[in-house]
């Protein structure tokens, strides 16, 4: 069930054809011979680089910290000008997000740090708590609502959205589910491969749709579909499971005014800027209006009322107006990076239950941000999603960064990185403490 994975493998490391091999030498001819060695030395290096074992786990650090920074700076000049519209102190937004970043830091360390083994062994009861959650968000007495839809629970002074924990419940519980059943050899019949998989995220779907979130519900078919393709689905199964996706979302799109109406100006915008399409005609206007380089942080006048959401779901607009085209550009390499870090985990990783977590995170992380950004520039309809680690949140960054806590613990298993890490010696924090006369250095 996992021939895909083998195929994709052999794709990307087979052997060139001879035909190209000589239309490329004789290409690089042209150049001198100079230059072709040049050429062909920083090729090598970059094919070297890219080919170490943790090449994918340095990856995952470095991109999920520069879009941690990122998002920490932009919710700080966004979310003052709202603040203080609402009467409120103008970085309280801010702090919740720092404080959401300074609680997901040692979680996704040790997340990071923590074995497969821990990860399966807490799906189900996540799934529970999960499906609990989102049958708590429909209780008036409990949950909170925001524009029409009914989302969050009050925990304390914060307000947490399960249908976040729900992505994440779906994918161990998935991968787990997915992994027991191939290594009981059960995956050659086709209800054994969407049962109870298929009832679970069904439940999961209507529960998150009771309160009016068709983005996350989108995204939760997004990991059911990885998932299926991953293991390896026969074709007929897979693709009447794409056509039942596509059937489902558009039935939820058309049965609701709201997002009728929301669909209708997507394909027909009309209207002024200031008219029932204000958010994505605005949006746009911000990323129009950066340039090259932008107007500069915290120089946005969009952010100023004119782009409802800007710190949350049309933070993009803002990045686009701050920091011009060249910032855009910069966030969608990496998002394109950490794609190309999750699959080349789940490639590379040997254990079932790894591979398919990597690969429905990796997709959950990259589609949400895909759907976002298409969002803001008025290639997609507008769905509601945030920016993964960027747009303000407490409860979608804390999932986030524990999801790619697990996908740094998935690519420490890749052959080759446990020793690759041996021989790094301590890790930073033992470094620090050594430093610092608290512990002993190892000989």
């Amino acid at each position: 069930m996992v021939e895909r994975v083998v195929d994709a493998r052999s794709a990307v490391g087979g052997p060139a054809i001879d035909g190209e091999d000589e239309a490329s030498d004789a290409g690089l001819a042209g150049l001198g011979p100079s230059t072709v060695a040049v050429a062909r030395d920083r090729l090598a290096t970059w094919s070297a680089f890219l080919d170490r074992p943790l090449t994918s786990y340095y990856l995952i650090i470095g991109i999920t910290a520069l879009l941690l920074g990122l998002g920490l700076v932009m919710v700080l000049s966004t979310s003052s000008v709202q603040d203080l519209a609402e009467g409120l102190p103008p970085y309280s937004d801010f702090k919740k997000q720092l404080l959401g970043a300074l609680i997901g830091l040692p979680i996704m360390y040790l997340a990071a740090r923590s074995s497969p083994r821990l990860f399966r062994a807490a799906a189900y009861p996540l799934l529970g708590l999960s499906i609990l959650g989102l049958g708590l968000t429909l209780i008036p007495a409990v949950g909170r609502s925001a524009y029409g839809a009914s989302r969050w629970i009050a925990v304390g002074p914060l307000q947490l959205q399960p249908s976040e924990f729900a992505k994440l419940a779906l994918v161990l519980w998935g991968a787990d589910l997915l992994a027991r059943k191939e290594r009981l050899r059960q995956l050659e019949d086709w209800r054994h491969l969407l049962i109870p998989l298929l009832p679970g995220v069904g439940l999961l779907a209507m529960l998150v749709m009771a309160g009016d979130d068709l983005g996350t519900t989108f995204v939760l078919l997004v990991i059911f579909i990885t998932l299926l393709w991953v293991i390896g689905t026969p074709g007929r199964v897979f693709g009447g499971m794409l056509a039942l996706m596509g059937l489902v979302m558009l039935l939820l799109a058309v049965t609701s005014a709201y997002r009728l109406k929301r669909l209708t100006g997507f394909v027909n915008p009309q209207g002024g800027p200031m008219g029932p399409n204000m958010q994505g005609i605005q949006g746009k206007y911000a990323v129009g209006s950066g340039g090259l380089f932008g107007v500069g942080l915290g120089a946005s006048g969009e952010k100023w009322g004119y782009v409802p959401e800007s710190t949350s779901d049309f933070i993009f607009a803002i990045i686009g107006e701050e920091l011009g085209l060249v910032g855009t550009l910069c966030v969608c390499l990496l998002y394109g990076g950490l794609a190309f870090a999750g699959l080349r985990v789940a490639r590379r990783v040997q254990d079932t239950f790894s591979r398919l977590g990597a690969a429905a995170i990796t997709a959950w992380v990259v589609m949400q941000a895909v759907v976002n950004i298409g969002a803001v520039i008025g290639v997609l309809p507008i769905t509601g999603v945030p920016l993964p680690l960027v747009s303000a949140g407490l409860s979608s960054l804390l999932v986030t960064m524990v999801a790619l806590g697990m996908l740094m613990s998935f690519a420490r298993r890749e052959p080759g990185a446990r020793e690759a890490l041996a021989a790094r010696g301590p890790a930073l924090p033992l470094r620090l403490l050594s430093w610092l006369g608290l512990t002993q250095r190892p000989d």
